[in-house]
């Protein structure tokens, strides 16, 4: 069953591209992730409360958990919505975030000494490769500057926050450490709608459906599924996956919202699939 996991992992993950861009056209961005993590907050509080884990944690544990919802649900998902609600191509912010498997295989030999093979840079070399095909890359595309540093902030946060989480030491319950990651990432949101935002939704129908979308099968399945997947298996490895997530967004936009899909696309889909089966093979 557990092989099963990162397959439903890049369905659901790639499936997050999808519903950004209805998210951010009726609200600020800022306003829809904190009442995202409201929610998903008071989801974990009430699944912990029903299976009777206790969510009374040691200090340590409480800053470490919310350290890791600031960078994962604050600064990178704070970054890609910001980005593309400022007009930045979503295919370019998705491809950016791509980049994170290197950062990862980078670092994660030094901070967490893992051994990082060359049959694993191989394989993110392929899969980076790949996803650069599909996605595609529009020279003459108007890129905001605020887009870019943006989704470059968000790049960082996420390689820095899947390293953090590797290497925290404590073994709390998932539902438990996800509870207490959405706090911080819903006071993140509340502090830059404070000081920097002018905070508004429009709730729409629209805006209902993705934001159930990215809520129930993004924040309670995939987030859940990353959690358990970096916990069992190194860094470096459980991230090589993620390129497979640009390919499939596409995949998803051309079966669902009608979006071309060419012959390039497909050699990327190879390309990438190989790689990341290179990468994470044993």
């Amino acid at each position: 069953m557990i092989r099963i996991y990162p397959f439903i992992f890049i369905l659901l993950w790639s499936s997050a591209f999808i519903t950004t861009k209805p998210i951010v056209d009726h609200s600020d961005p800022f306003s829809a992730l904190a009442f995202r993590f409201f929610i998903v907050a008071l989801g974990f509080y009430l699944f912990s409360v029903y299976s009777k884990q206790s969510i009374k944690i040691s200090n340590r544990n409480l800053i470490e958990s919310l350290l890791s919802g600031v960078l994962f649900h604050g600064l990178y998902l704070g970054g890609v919505f910001y980005s593309i609600s400022i007009g930045m191509p979503t295919g370019i912010a998705a491809l950016i975030v791509t980049l994170q498997p290197i950062l990862t295989n980078a670092l994660s030999g030094p901070i967490l000494n893992e051994r990082v093979t060359a049959k694993q840079w191989i394989g993110v070399l392929l899969g980076f490769i790949g996803a650069a095909l599909v996605l595609g890359l529009d020279i003459g595309m108007g890129i905001p500057l605020l887009g870019l540093i943006a989704t470059v902030v968000a790049l960082i946060s996420i390689t820095t926050s899947t390293i953090w989480q590797k290497k925290l030491s404590n073994n709390l319950p998932l539902p438990v450490s996800n509870f207490y990651q959405a706090i911080g990432g819903c006071l993140f949101h509340i502090l830059i709608i404070v000081f920097f935002a002018e905070p508004y939704i429009d709730f729409t129908k629209t805006f209902i459906i993705a934001m159930g979308h990215q809520i129930f099968l993004v924040s309670f399945g995939a987030f859940t599924i990353l959690m358990f997947l970096i916990k069992k298996n190194s860094a470096s490895k459980t991230i090589s996956i993620f390129f497979l997530i640009p390919a499939t967004s596409a995949f998803m936009a051309w079966l669902f919202l009608n979006e071309s899909l060419t012959h390039l696309d497909l050699v990327g889909f190879l390309i990438t699939t190989i790689g990341v089966y290179i990468a994470t093979r044993d």
